[in-house]
């Protein structure tokens, strides 16, 4: 398929004003197709002759098409792209008469059957250029227009879209007009949904999810909403424009490739966010963040929507600090940014220290193939970092004044970095051209190190930068605590510009100094040697979960330099987590200390080792938890326990006994984990994983029995799930990566050995056929991470060298090897 250029767009925004959208949509037309007819009208510019341009669509079948009555030729169409030749000045009316395919991959308009009950149901998530896979388009951010849709569908079914639905009768159902949006941000949903639907401050609010959910989501019902009154609120506190739209619905869909999407007044949410099983304050936490960050996009994205892809992170930056921000202001979850330290911001240090990084705002993306490779840690963690750098340097009220500026310059239309740098400016003195410069145009981590000179009580601070972007921060000045030795006490918090001017007095030496305490900047921190030992036994001891968040992750962070040892890490994790309370620290270091140390940086000889300490550990939170108070620390430990068990009888146990002894009792989130783990260590069977998919029939259970069948260490089950991922294109996207997820284990390195080097050649291939989300799925879950040696680089990079990998893969693919290289420079430095 062809790829829309920069160059492209341009030359099309310069030559047409698209008015109005009339979209008429079949969903009756059985279970491949759904007919698709589309009515364009829009006004080529007077300035302009003799106007040739194209449309773009990708249909199964291109019935008809006419231009101002006159008919097209339908096999014309090259590739997704229909020639309009030859266009004069003024108005014109295009109509396409199509067959347009089901997707099972999230692209689209996605079609699943629940197995739960047999019900279908349909969705559409046209980001950023598959608006061409459901109606014809100009499909660019730019050629904003109104939009006027019908659907007829089965009945029984509900229709969802941009704005508020009447069902007229027999199946038809018709949608308010929207006002202008750009195409990528129309949407429709469709099935026999469950619906809980309220009112609020004169507008309709709905939440809806399918039938098998419905417990689910009413037992949540209550709290969604009043996040979401709450989120709504709030925004309307922090912004003059009213909200844009009329109604506000929020649909939990099946096998949704992202966390969610933005669509004006039609909020689809990855359906997983309906909890079935038990879950953490934090997973609630994390579910609210996202509703307040697809909030934010009515303002920043579908109010006012960027020209170019170059500036996605007006959109995701944006919406990723106000969905931190208004959650902690709105919501009870008031500590949004420990989360957002220990399990958002690593994604953002990541992706900025590899090959593939790139500027938060890129100068130089050329077309919607290189666009979609930015939606990553940076545009999202690193520019909401950004962000937040920029309100503690320029304030607040500034901040928001330049906001309310931005959306009245520019609502309903498209605006570029410079409009919003141009918006903020026009609300304060700072030269905010600068500090853009600085920080949206640069690539890479900056590193902090404290250095404390003088001596007795006379000392001072001087704060070593590498690096070249302005940092304001604050430093926290510890001292132990006379009555407790575990206990570190703050002495004071000094706010330093970075740059120093001088070094700052500090008085008497502190047992512990934290640069980016309160963790306001965006950059890589280090200890002198005295913090760090003060660190060693007195880090569970500081007082703020926010600051042990920004020590844990430089931890992290020096551990992935090679400055510290996995092992050390692992022995400070074994002695401080075991008094953490904080549920996103315990699961953010888990995660690391599980998936990264134990699975990659250790060397195989030592991951016995590795996983009996984090057992140890785990065990030691399941003990201190038996009181019942901390029911999510608990949960958590569980999880882990589980996931680093090297032996099946303590979990087998309590598989069979359908609890963990005190609790908490087994539900079918945990019987998966464990099952899967007893795969891994070849303590199950097919006969066991059958008998749980009989007990939970659910999308889930299918993606639970997937994983466990690709897991288990029996040579016709891995030829089986990699026939299922390459060898056919039936799995869903969902189910890809549920089979990609067991494949791989760590534990089975000799058995997967020969697959490591296929993998390369069958992965560019069923990328190439399936497209862009298989090819993440593939790149991001199929990978051999556990394979980390140099074989692996080698075949890894002659493959990026020479197999022409689509973009979306090439990406994954760069990451992951350079993943790789790390974990071997991690290995060789803690062998010196």
């Amino acid at each position: 398929m062809s790829v829309l250029t920069r160059d492209e767009a341009q030359t099309r925004a310069s030559l047409l004003d698209v008015h109005h959208y009339a979209i008429d949509l079949d969903l009756t037309r059985g279970d491949e197709t759904f007919d698709s007819r589309t009515v364009i009208r829009f006004t080529v510019r007077a300035e302009t002759t003799d106007t040739d341009t194209f449309v773009e669509v990708k249909p199964a079948e291109l019935r008809t098409v006419t231009l101002d009555g006159h008919p097209l030729d339908p096999a014309a169409l090259d590739e997704n792209r229909l020639a309009l030749k030859n266009l004069t000045p003024g108005e014109h009316e295009l109509r396409v008469d199509a067959a347009m395919r089901y997707s099972r991959t999230g692209e689209g308009m996605h079609r699943f059957t629940d197995p739960a009950d047999g019900e279908t149901y349909v969705y559409t998530q046209l980001f950023l250029d598959d608006v061409q896979r459901v109606f014809a388009a100009f499909d660019q951010p730019d050629l904003k227009a109104v939009f006027d849709l019908t659907v007829t569908a089965p009945e029984g079914w509900t229709v969802l879209a941009n704005g508020i639905t009447e069902h007229t009768g027999d199946g038809h159902w018709k949608a308010a007009t929207t006002p202008r949006i750009s195409t990528y941000l129309v949407a429709v949903a469709a099935g026999p949904w469950h619906s809980v639907r309220t009112e609020h401050r004169g507008l309709p609010f709905g939440i809806h999810c399918r039938r098998s959910l419905a417990p689910h989501l009413d037992a949540d019902a209550d709290e969604l909403l009043e996040v979401t009154r709450g989120c709504f609120d709030r925004y309307h506190e922090k912004f003059t424009e009213p909200y844009p739209f009329d109604s506000y619905d929020q649909a939990f869909v099946p096998e949704f490739n992202a966390g969610a999407m933005e669509n004006p007044g039609l909020v689809t949410f990855r359906d997983e966010f309906v909890f079935r099983s038990a879950v953490t304050d934090t997973q609630r936490q994390t579910r609210a963040m996202v509703i307040a960050h697809e909030m934010a996009h009515m303002w920043f994205g579908d109010l006012v929507t960027l020209k170019w892809w170059d500036d996605i992170w007006l959109n995701e930056s944006f919406a990723e600090y106000m969905g931190y921000q208004t959650t902690a202001e709105a919501t009870r979850f008031t500590d949004t940014w420990t989360d957002f330290g220990v399990t958002r911001k690593p994604w953002g240090y990541d992706a900025d220290q590899r090959p593939s990084t790139h500027p938060v705002a890129p100068e130089n993306v050329e077309d919607t193939a290189s666009a979609l490779l930015n939606f990553d840690g940076i545009s999202y963690a690193k520019g909401a970092s950004a962000l937040r750098q920029l309100v503690t340097w320029l304030g607040e009220k500034d901040f928001l004044a330049g906001i309310n500026i931005h959306f009245e310059r520019h609502r309903f239309a498209n605006a570029t970095l410079g409009d919003f740098i141009d918006s903020l400016a026009a609300a304060t003195d700072r030269d905010v051209h600068a500090w853009a410069d600085a920080w949206l145009r640069t690539t890479g981590v900056d590193t902090l190190t404290p250095r404390i000179t003088g001596d007795n009580g006379d000392r001072a601070l001087t704060v070593d930068h590498t690096g070249s972007r302005p940092h304001r921060i604050a430093v926290g000045l510890y001292d132990r605590d006379l009555t407790d030795e575990g206990r570190l006490t703050l002495r004071s918090r000094l706010e330093v510009d970075v740059p120093q001017s001088e070094p700052r007095p500090i008085g008497k030496r502190p047992a512990l100094a934290v640069l980016n305490d309160g963790d306001l900047t965006y950059a890589k921190i280090r200890f002198d040697t005295e913090s760090f030992q003060a660190l060693r036994t007195g880090l569970a001891g500081l007082p703020d979960p926010l600051t042990r968040a920004v020590v844990w992750n430089a931890l992290r962070d020096a551990v992935r330099d090679g400055d510290l040892a996995p092992t050390d890490f692992l022995d400070i994790a074994r002695t401080h987590l075991p008094h953490e309370r904080d549920l996103a620290l315990v699961d953010g270091v888990l995660t690391f200390a599980g998936t990264q140390v134990a699975d990659r940086y250790v060397t195989p000889e030592q991951r016995p080792a590795a996983l009996a300490s984090l057992t140890d550990l785990c065990r030691d939170l399941i003990r201190r938890t038996e009181d019942g108070d901390h029911p999510g620390l608990r949960l958590i430990a569980v999880r882990h326990r589980i996931a680093t068990a090297a032996h099946p009888d303590t979990i087998a146990a309590w598989l069979a006994d359908g609890t963990v002894p005190g609790g908490p009792e087994l539900d079918p989130e945990l019987r998966w984990r464990i099952l899967t783990r007893l795969a891994v260590l070849g303590a199950t069977d097919e006969a066991a994983i059958a008998a749980e998919l009989a007990a939970d029939p659910s999308a889930t259970g299918q993606e639970g029995a997937a994983r466990c069948r690709a897991a288990l260490p029996d040579p016709e089950a891995k030829t089986r799930a990699w026939e299922a991922m390459f060898a056919t294109d039936d799995l869903s996207n969902y189910l890809f990566t549920a089979t990609a997820q067991g494949f791989w284990q760590p534990e089975q390195a000799d058995l997967v050995r020969d697959y490591v080097p296929r993998y390369y050649a069958e992965a560019v291939a069923v990328a190439a056929r399936r497209g862009p989300a298989i090819a993440d799925a593939a790149g991001r879950w199929a990978f051999p991470a556990h394979a980390v040696d140099t074989d692996t680089l080698r075949l890894g990079r002659q493959c990026l060298d020479d197999a022409e990998p689509i973009p979306a893969l090439r990406r994954k693919l760069t990451d992951q090897l350079d993943d790789l290289a790390r974990a071997l420079r991690v290995r060789e430095a803690a062998a010196h």
